[in-house]
C-alpha cells in the first residue's frame, strides 16, 4: 500500500492527511498573527503610537496580545501532534496483515510505542501515553480535539477532559464533551468552560460534573472504594519521607481543615513555624503521642519547637478499634432537601471535595457535623439565595454563603478554599458599599493584598455568581462560577394539591397508613 493509500485510510477519526493538513493549516495561521502582533501592525498599537502614547505602555500591551495568540498557537500545534500521533498508528495498523496472530500484533503495538518515543526523544511510557490521547480524542472527543485545534482549549485543559472521560460509555462522554464546550454556559468563553479555567480547577470541575453525572450511582461506586482505604508511606530525598491516607471523603475533610485551625491557632508572633510546618507537626504528634494528646505548652518537639496540640486520643496497644467518628470540625455540606428526606439519592456537595453520597451526608446530619448549615436553594437551578444589610460587620451566615457562592477564591485559577479566606467588600464601606452578598467575596490572604495594594481591581458581583477581575493593562477576567444544578424530584411528588415540602414531609416522615 503507497503512503497516499495508508494517509488516506489511517485515522479516520482525525480526517487523515487532510486532517493533518487542516492543523498545520491553523498553527500557520496563528504564526502570522502573531507575526502581526509582535511587529506592532494590530490598529490599536498604531492608533496609541501615533496619538503620542507611551512606547512602553504600548509594547507591554502589544506582548500581552502576544502571549494570547501564543497560547492559541500552542494549542493547536499540540492538535497537529494529536493527529501526526494517530495518523502513524492507524497507518502502521492499516499496514498489518490480517492472517497475523496476536502476539505479532502486540509487537507492532511495542515497536509503534517505542517509535513514536524516539522521534519525541520521550520516555516509553510517554509515549504510549500520548498514544492512548490522541486516539482517544479521534475516536470519542471530536469536539474537544476541534476545539484545541481552533486554540479555543489548552492541551493541558485537554488532557484533563480526556482522563475524565476514560471508563464512561459513550453516551456519558458526550454529555459531558457538551457541557464543558458550552460557549453559553455562566463564565464560558469560546471553548466553553474548559477554555477559560485553569487545568486544577477545570478537573475538580470535570471531576464533580462526573459524579453526579455517572451512569454508575456514586453510592455504589463510594461502596466499593471505600474498602481500599489504606495508608501509604513514600521515603523522599534528604531524610524525609511522605505518609498519605486515603479515606472517606468527610473523615479526611474534616480531618484537614480541623488540623488547619489547629495550626492557625497557634500562629503567633513568637512562633516562627509556618502554616504548613505547623499542620506537619500536628499530624506527626496525633500518630504518635501516646496515652493522651500532649497539651500545646507541655514540651517541645525534636527540632526544638513546642509541641501541637493534637486534639484526640491515640489508643494504647490491644485496644479495640472502633470505627471513625461522625466528623465534627468544619465540615460544611450542602443537601438537597428531598435527598436529606431519603426520597432520591441525588449526591451532596462537601466543601473543598464535591459530590458525596446521600448516605454520607445523612450520616453526617444524623451525627450532628458541627458545622452542617441546612441551606435553601432555588428548586429551578440550584442556585442560593440573596441577604441584605445591616451592618459593616460580616455576619457568620453570610460568611457561610459566600463560601457555597465562590467555593474558592474568586481570583481567576486561584484554588486558595474558602475556609482560609477573608470576607472582603468590593465597594468599600466609607465609599458607600453595603454588607450584601453581592457586594462581597472571599479572596484569599494573597489576592487580598493583591486588590489592596496594585490596580487589580474586582468587578461587581452577583447573587450566584462571584465578581471578575480587571488587570492593570485592562484586561476583564472572569471569576470561575458555581457548577449549579437543578435538584432532583421525587416521582409524582407534585400529584396533589399540597405543597411540595407539605407532600414530601407526608410521604417520607409520617407513618404509613396514618
Amino acid at each position: 500500500m503507497d503512503s497516499e493509500a495508508a494517509g488516506s485510510r489511517a485515522s479516520q477519526g482525525g480526517g487523515g492527511r487532510a486532517g493533518v493538513l487542516a492543523a498545520v493549516a491553523s498553527v500557520a495561521g496563528f504564526v502570522d498573527e502573531l507575526a502581526r502582533v509582535v511587529a506592532g501592525s494590530p490598529a490599536g498599537s498604531s492608533d496609541a503610537l501615533a496619538a503620542g502614547g507611551d512606547p512602553l505602555r504600548v509594547f507591554a500591551d502589544d506582548c500581552l496580545d502576544g502571549l494570547a495568540v501564543q497560547r492559541k498557537l500552542e494549542a493547536a500545534a499540540a492538535a497537529v501532534k494529536v493527529l501526526l500521533v494517530d495518523g502513524h498508528i492507524g497507518a502502521v495498523a492499516a499496514m498489518e496483515d490480517p492472517a497475523a496472530g496476536p502476539g505479532w500484533a502486540k509487537g507492532r503495538e511495542m515497536a509503534s510505542v517505542a517509535e513514536v518515543a524516539c522521534v519525541l526523544t520521550i520516555g516509553e511510557r510517554a509515549a504510549s501515553t500520548l498514544i492512548g490521547e490522541a486516539q482517544a480524542l479521534t475516536s470519542s472527543l471530536p469536539a474537544v480535539l476541534n476545539a484545541l485545534q481552533a486554540g479555543e482549549v489548552s492541551w493541558q485543559n485537554t488532557r484533563v477532559l480526556v482522563d475524565e472521560t476514560t471508563g464512561l460509555d459513550p453516551a456519558a462522554t458526550t454529555a459531558l464533551e457538551q457541557h464543558f464546550l458550552d460557549p453559553d454556559a455562566p463564565g464560558a468563553g469560546p471553548g466553553g468552560i474548559a477554555g477559560v479555567l485553569a487545568p486544577a480547577r477545570l478537573r475538580c470541575r470535570v471531576r464533580a460534573w462526573r459524579e453526579r453525572h455517572h451512569p454508575d450511582l456514586i453510592e455504589k461506586r463510594h461502596a466499593r472504594s471505600v474498602a481500599d482505604r489504606r495508608m501509604e508511606y513514600a521515603p523522599d530525598r534528604d531524610a524525609m519521607a511522605w505518609i498519605s491516607i486515603y479515606l472517606p471523603a468527610d473523615q479526611a475533610n474534616a480531618a484537614w481543615n480541623r488540623t488547619r485551625a489547629l495550626a492557625r491557632g497557634l500562629q503567633g508572633p513568637n512562633e516562627p513555624r509556618t502554616l504548613p510546618q505547623l499542620m506537619a507537626d500536628i499530624g506527626a504528634t496525633a500518630l504518635l503521642a501516646t496515652g493522651h494528646a500532649p497539651n500545646a505548652d507541655a514540651g517541645n518537639d525534636t527540632t526544638g519547637h513546642r509541641a501541637a496540640s493534637a486534639g484526640p486520643h491515640v489508643l494504647e496497644p490491644g485496644t479495640t478499634l472502633a470505627g471513625p467518628p461522625v466528623p465534627r470540625a468544619q465540615v460544611l455540606v450542602t443537601v438537597p432537601v428531598f435527598s436529606l428526606l431519603g426520597a432520591t439519592e441525588e449526591p451532596a456537595v462537601l466543601d473543598g471535595h464535591g459530590p458525596i453520597p446521600a448516605s454520607m451526608a445523612r450520616r453526617l446530619v444524623a451525627g450532628g457535623a458541627d458545622s452542617f448549615y441546612r441551606v435553601l436553594v432555588d428548586p429551578r437551578d440550584g442556585a442560593p439565595l440573596e441577604i441584605g444589610r445591616k451592618s459593616y460587620r460580616v455576619p457568620e451566615a453570610m460568611r457561610r454563603w459566600l463560601r457555597l457562592r465562590d467555593g474558592t477564591c474568586p481570583f481567576p485559577g486561584c484554588s486558595n478554599h474558602s475556609l482560609d479566606n477573608e470576607a472582603d467588600h468590593l465597594l468599600a464601606w466609607h465609599h458607600g458599599g453595603t454588607t450584601g452578598i453581592t457586594n462581597l467575596a472571599q479572596p484569599c490572604p494573597k489576592h487580598h493584598k493583591l486588590k489592596h495594594t496594585s490596580t487589580w481591581t474586582p468587578t461587581p458581583a452577583t447573587k450566584n455568581e462571584p465578581p471578575g477581575w480587571t488587570s492593570p493593562a485592562g484586561r476583564r477576567y472572569t471569576s470561575e462560577h458555581q457548577d449549579w444544578e437543578p435538584p432532583h424530584w421525587p416521582p409524582d411528588i407534585l400529584a396533589s394539591n399540597q405543597s411540595i415540602l407539605e407532600e414530601a414531609l407526608e410521604r417520607f416522615l409520617l407513618p404509613a397508613g396514618s
